[in-house]
């Protein structure tokens, strides 16, 4: 009987040690995620409005959505050409409201139909979604792109190799192995996505320490210490680790639907 007894109280232990851990993110990229019944995630799009959510398009102060074109329409945020005769270099993002440091973001996108004329080349089915970006209010008036970390979201051109869930730098840097890479835009090692179907991505983003992409699950692409730099920083302060900011959808031309857009806040 006391066997037992004994037996029964470490299997309890056991039991209640595995209920309470729960993995830590790390700047490695390991144990990102807490088991599941214990993530809180947040919907960031209610699939009915953009509430919470604030356009900013090159020329045009922000809060103006010129030409209607972030919309929604059957649970989505699409990105939506149809009253242009021509892009006129309409660069916009769309923003969160809330500035964020430790977290992960959940999202569907696909391209749909095809570029709007006047659209460079390298905007052919391209697009992106920003973190550690700067305000939208704190845009210049003209201003392309936000200084910022970006996803980029690339769709197969039906001829080859073309990655997603790459990394863009506008007007920041990153670090790769042991030094600072300025390269504008880093390949990750997704599989190529033809076609028009959903693709789902997430980006693990760890304050000032690192971020993870992943897409379909696999993480593609890792990198250390974002920061200030680059010849596309308004900001100054080049070196400079950021820690924090806000969360945009990209417009560059191409049609994209974005869905499913959902925020698990980190601790520390």
């Amino acid at each position: 009987m006391r066997i037992f007894s004994y037996f029964f109280l470490a299997v309890c232990a056991c039991v209640g040690l595995a209920a309470c851990a729960s993995p830590n993110p790390t700047a490695d990229g390991n144990d990102v995620s807490a088991t599941e019944a214990d993530e809180e995630w947040i919907e960031l799009f209610d699939g009915k409005s953009l509430d919470g959510w604030t356009p900013k398009f090159a020329g045009y102060p922000a809060g103006e959505n010129p030409r209607n074109t972030f919309r929604v329409e059957d649970g989505m945020v699409r990105v939506v050409y149809a009253d242009y005769d021509s892009f006129d270099n309409l660069y916009g993002h769309l923003y969160w409201h809330e500035p964020l440091s430790r977290y992960k973001l959940r999202f569907e996108y696909r391209f749909t139909g095809n570029q709007t004329p006047g659209g460079a080349t390298w905007n052919v089915r391209n697009s992106g979604v920003m973190f550690h970006s700067q305000a939208a209010e704190s845009n210049d008036l003209d201003q392309d792109f936000p200084v910022s970390v970006e996803m980029q979201l690339l769709g197969g051109l039906g001829n080859g190799p073309r990655t997603t869930g790459n990394v863009c730098t506008p007007g920041t840097a990153v670090v790769r192995g042991d030094s600072v890479d300025f390269t504008h835009c880093i390949n990750s090692t997704s599989k190529t996505y033809d076609g028009d179907g959903w693709v789902r991505a997430e980006a693990v983003v760890l304050g000032g320490e690192a971020m993870h992409f992943l897409i379909e699950g696999d993480t593609v692409l890792s990198f250390r210490e974002p920061q200030l730099g680059g010849n596309m920083n308004t900001l100054g302060n080049d070196g400079k680790i950021l820690t924090e900011g806000y969360v945009a959808l990209q417009a560059e031309s191409h049609p994209i639907d974005f869905r499913n857009i959902r925020l698990l806040k980190l601790g520390d």
